[in-house]
């Protein structure tokens, strides 16, 4: 098969979807890889060392999808990609339909095959290509918010750990996932008061076991979010409905308990975010306020340690991109039940039941096109 990789646009997008030992891997089975010129550069990866591991160097991101039969990125095609995707081309990256509308009319316009990273689902319910991201974002949505909640930048002016005589700061994390656990972990390291909240009994018996002294269960539930807001200088929102649109736990009117200075740091913007009033940001103009709190709601959080982040992204992706290279799309997800969970968009038909209820779009049984 032939695979492209072009260079991220999105702003201050620095992750690549594949490394040079990743396309070593891809072409020892027979494949032919094309990179865009510098897709790795800001990720640590110079075109040499891609082509030192076999890959074809294009100049240009038209080259790039022009030749490619499957299109692996990190983050979901922007507008001026839109025309470059052709019929029957197989893309495998983040989508997240459920939160931008006219991305997904454009790929069900462009009769494209989108299988999202983020609905690749387990018999357990587990998201490997989903997890990686999700624990990188976890730990940085608390190095994020204890810089925000310094004065200069617009916090309460309080230090997460506090020192010897002094309190340290109150973090309440929404949601006991993959995200919400790196962040109780690392908040709870620094030395803060945490509580995290989920509605599954089971998850919560859990956490406590696992979690350190400083670190409270508490079920998640509408009037328990309301006390507890009132008491945090850092609220983290990283609760997930694969494939679907993230509920508002916390509306506007609830801001109005909060002190001045609270930071609330969204990672389930790329689901539409979990705060009402959330709206995607970029690392270049990450927050902004409403009733004397700060938001961050950046929508490529991993972006920011793309390093990293590449690494563990590729880790997770490359055994399912080579299935889909050596049996192609609709082979390897015929017989994965995982891959076929991922597969959103096809020839025009939402197949994916969320983004579907999402948009109010006609939903069509993946299992109609096997």
């Amino acid at each position: 098969m032939t695979i492209g990789v072009p260079k991220e646009i999105k702003n201050n997008e620095n992750r690549v979807a594949l490394t040079p030992a990743g396309v070593t891997e891809l072409r020892k089975h027979g494949h032919t890889v094309y990179v865009q010129a510098e897709a790795g550069k800001g990720s640590g990866f110079t075109d040499e060392q891609y082509a030192q591991a076999g890959a074809s160097i294009l100049p240009t991101i038209e080259e790039v999808y022009g030749i490619a039969e499957m299109i692996i990125k990190v983050k979901e095609p922007i507008a001026s990609e839109y025309p470059l995707i052709k019929e029957n081309q197989l893309l495998f990256t983040y989508f997240h339909f459920a939160s931008s509308e006219p991305l997904t009319h454009a790929m069900i316009e462009r009769k494209a095959v989108c299988l999202a990273y983020e609905t690749v689902e387990k018999t357990d319910r587990s998201l490997p290509l989903l997890v990686p991201m999700s624990e990188v974002a976890g730990r940085m949505a608390i190095q994020e918010g204890a810089k925000y909640l310094e004065k200069p930048m617009g916090g309460f002016g309080i230090l997460l750990g506090g020192v010897a005589g002094v309190k340290p700061a109150n973090v309440l994390v929404l949601g006991g996932g993959i995200v919400g656990t790196q962040s109780a972990k690392m908040a709870a390291g620094l030395g803060a008061n945490v509580t995290i909240m989920d509605i599954s009994l089971p998850r919560l018996r859990y956490l406590e076991d696992i979690m350190p002294a400083n670190v409270d269960t508490v079920m998640s539930n509408e009037y328990n979010i309301r006390e507890l807001i009132q008491g945090a200088n850092l609220i983290i929102g990283g609760v997930l409905i694969p494939g679907a649109k993230a509920p508002s736990l916390i509306t506007r009117d609830m801001l109005k308990l909060m002190k001045p200075g609270t930071v609330m740091v969204d990672v389930a913007i790329d689901q539409g975010g979990c705060f009402e009033t959330s709206k995607a940001t970029t690392h270049e103009d990450p927050i902004y306020e409403v009733d004397g709190v700060v938001h961050y709601c950046v929508a490529n959080m991993p972006g920011a340690v793309p390093y990293t982040s590449t690494l563990a992204l590729t880790n997770a992706t490359l055994p399912y991109a080579l299935q889909l290279a050596n049996q192609g799309w609709k082979q390897a997800c015929s017989t994965n039940e995982e891959l076929r969970r991922g597969l959103n968009v096809v020839h025009g038909k939402v197949v994916f039941k969320g983004v579907a209820e999402a948009w109010h779009l006609p939903y069509t049984d993946v299992k109609e096109l096997f």
